[in-house]
């Protein structure tokens, strides 16, 4: 018998659009959350929540140990603009903005992380993206440069 591979990883992405669009209208965004579900569940990543508002997406996943997270988030970008683009939902063409956020959680946090992600909309009625990103750096102690941030909406 050959040894398996037992894992248990769960991972928090952020990724905003570039130059701090307002893009992601309500009636658009569950096409799109859909279709990052998928691409996640093509590359073998169990997708747990997708959500956002109309600036941001928050992605929660059970992270498959066999791919990288720098090319999974270049492949959820690339896809999901070419999939937005291709949809002609506004005028001129959709990116993402370079950079994104990854964060780690046990499995005791998920029902918490879950519901965070589930309720952006209201979430974002009392805290701005830039307070929330910001926020999530510092719990995690991780060292950024303001310069280096996403450009954010104040």
């Amino acid at each position: 018998m050959k040894p398996g591979k037992f894992t248990q990883l769960y991972i928090h992405f952020v990724i905003a659009v570039k130059y701090r669009r307002r893009l992601l209208r309500a009636e658009i965004r569950p096409y799109i959350f859909r279709h990052m579900s998928a691409i996640l569940t093509n590359r073998d990543h169990k997708s747990i929540i997708v959500n956002g508002v109309s600036d941001h997406i928050h992605i929660l996943i059970g992270m498959n140990p066999d791919d990288k997270i720098a090319d999974l988030v270049a492949t959820i970008k690339r896809s999901s603009s070419l999939f937005i683009n291709k949809q002609n939902w506004f005028n001129g063409n959709f990116h993402w903005q370079d950079g994104y956020g990854a964060f780690s959680y046990s499995r005791s946090q998920i029902s918490r992380v879950f519901g965070y992600i589930e309720n952006q909309e209201i979430h974002h009625n009392e805290e701005t993206f830039r307070s929330e990103y910001i926020k999530l750096l510092k719990q995690y102690n991780i060292k950024y440069d303001e310069r280096y941030l996403f450009d954010f909406f104040e």
